[in-house]
This record gives C-alpha cells, sequence and structure tokens, in this order.
C-alpha cells in the first residue's frame, strides 16, 4: 500500500532530516514509527503526504508515485495532523459531517459513520457542542473522526492520543483496529509506545534522520528476551553500594533503576532485592518481563552510543 524507497530530505545543504529511509506498509496494517522529538518523524508524514518534496528518493501509494502527483496522496490519504485542527464555530457532528462531504462520502453514509463514530468514542453528548467549548482530548478525539469518516487507503495519525483521557484511549485504539479491519493500511505516530504495542503490527525507529530499527513488537525485544527487568525506586540518597555480577544498570533516573538479569537468576536476583527492601536501601521493587519501551530505549541508547564513537573517531 505504502513503500518508500531511500528517502532523503534536506533543508539545507548536508544537513539530513530523513536520511536514506526505505519502508513498505502493507494494506490492512497498523504500522507504528517512533523516534525522539526532533528525530524526523513529522517531517517524514509531510512527505507522504504530499506538504514537501523528499532531496531524493521515491514513495509510492498504492502504485502511484506521488512525489510526483502530490495531489494524488492528498485523495488517497487521511491525514490527523500532530497539531490541533481550527475548527472553531463548528460542532463535532458538523466536523466530521464536513469532512466526510470534502472527501466526497455519500451524504447518507456520512450521517451514518459520524454518528458511528460519535457512539464508538462516547462523544455523544458533546455532538452539537461548539468545538470552542471542547477540552483539548475532545477536540482530539473529533479530529480522529475527520481522519476516519470516509478513510482513504492510507490513514495518517500523528500522536492520536494525545490529552486524550484513558478510557476514551482505548476506545480509540479499538476504532484504530477497527480501520486495519476494512483493510485500510494505517500509519501511526506515537510517543505512547506501551500502548501501541498491543496493537501495532510492526514498528519502525528513526534516530537523527536514520532508520535504526524495524521488525515486530517481539522480534524488536528478541535481545531482551532471555532477560528479566528489576524496578528499583529508592529514597532521595542511593543506598545501593553493590551490584551482584549478574546485574546490569540499564537506566538511573532520580529515585529510579531499571537493571536486568539472566532468566536462570531470577530467584537470586528476587532474593537480592527483597534483602535491599528489608534492609531499607529501596522502597519499592517490581520484577517482570522487558516490554517493547524498554527495547526502544535500548536500541536508540546503542544508536546514540554509535553516533558518539563516530564522533570521537572523526575528532
Amino acid at each position: 500500500m505504502l513503500k518508500i524507497e531511500n528517502l532523503v530530505k534536506e533543508f539545507s545543504p548536508g544537513i539530513r532530516v530523513n536520511d536514506d529511509i526505505s519502508v513498505d506498509i502493507e494494506q490492512g496494517e497498523i504500522f507504528g514509527l517512533f523516534g525522539p522529538n526532533g528525530a524526523g518523524k513529522t517531517t517524514l508524514v509531510s512527505q507522504i503526504i504530499g506538504f514537501i518534496k523528499p532531496t531524493q528518493g521515491k514513495i509510492t501509494i498504492n502504485g502511484i508515485d506521488v512525489v510526483k502527483k502530490p495531489h494524488v496522496a492528498r485523495q488517497l490519504c487521511s491525514l490527523q495532523p500532530q497539531s490541533q485542527i481550527s475548527i472553531n464555530g463548528l460542532t463535532p457532528m458538523q466536523a466530521i459531517e464536513l469532512s466526510g462531504r470534502i472527501r466526497k462520502g455519500d451524504k447518507k453514509e456520512v450521517k451514518q459513520r459520524t454518528k458511528f463514530l460519535l457512539d464508538q468514542l462516547d462523544l455523544g453528548k458533546w455532538a452539537n457542542t461548539k468545538s470552542e467549548n471542547l477540552s483539548g482530548g475532545i477536540r482530539r478525539l473529533v479530529t480522529f473522526c475527520m481522519a476516519a469518516i470516509v478513510p482513504g487507503n492510507l490513514v495518517i495519525l500523528d500522536e492520536p492520543t494525545n490529552d486524550v483521557d484513558p478510557v476514551r484511549r482505548k476506545l480509540l485504539w479499538e476504532q484504530i483496529q477497527n480501520l486495519a479491519d476494512l483493510g485500510v493500511s494505517v500509519f501511526l505516530v506515537s510517543h505512547n509506545i506501551l500502548e501501541a504495542e498491543k496493537y501495532v503490527n510492526r514498528l519502525s525507529i528513526i534516530d537523527n534522520g536514520k532508520l535504526i530499527a524495524l521488525g515486530t513488537p517481539s522480534s524488536l525485544k528478541m535481545d531482551l528476551n532471555d532477560k528479566l527487568r528489576i524496578e528499583l525506586s529508592h529514597g532521595l540518597h542511593d543506598k545501593i553500594t553493590h551490584y551482584p555480577e549478574y546485574v546490569s544498570l540499564l537506566t538511573d533516573v532520580r529515585q529510579n533503576k531499571i537493571l536486568s538479569i539472566p532468566q536462570e537468576m531470577a530467584k537470586e536476583g528476587l532474593e537480592w532485592v527483597t534483602d535491599l527492601q528489608e534492609n531499607g536501601k529501596i522502597d519499592e521493587f517490581s520484577l517482570s518481563a522487558f516490554t517493547l519501551e524498554d527495547a526502544y530505549l535500548h536500541v536508540v541508547g546503542n544508536s546514540k552510543e554509535k553516533v558518539g564513537m563516530r564522533s570521537n573517531e572523526s575528532a
């Protein structure tokens, strides 16, 4: 459905915001794009939708070269942008129906689907409220509906859950899955990796404009599959003076530490942290499998280490 080949975007000579990115997205797939702030995610989305032109490379949607025909990209894609769309003066029902009519949906079907989306996202009581009187989270859900009312072959969602409350976030993810079940390809840009892990079929990670990982959630966690995660919390003063040799310290932020231990050392690790707690050296601990978020931090951390090594070698 979407094919990106060797995409490069430079805003000034030698400064690549996207650097040789290649990705394929299948029909009916939920594909996640993750990366730190400033990694080049929104720039990539802007090229897919035809808002800006790549420096080099190719983008095809349903076999059509949308670099040469950017107007076709906007016909084939539905977009929920990262920033809020101004819908002041309209009610949610009016905004969603108007979006459906602009996308040339049948009037009767648009009305029916508008009601369906409002009901499924529990937005009925705000359906006829002027948008300027709505919270940011409700407005965010309305802009999702505007993208989903007459979905294109590809629906691009840039941070769709921002400001949305936990209950409606779950309802939103169900509707994202519903789009995929209808055969729509979903290109999802998000920082909420823990949430997205349950729904994305595949994902990519970009950092400093480069694609540094691509695969399923399981494949990206493979390096951590034979390890267990220990999270410790302690007071202002760190009282841990010694780590067993089988323990690896992954992150140490404020009063929290995340450690890694081999699965076969689970019993010893549990005894060690229990002893720390009983002796007042930590307040709490948890022992669990690693998450996709942990894998993301692991991949991005390794990428930054490699960049640092190359910088030192150059110096």
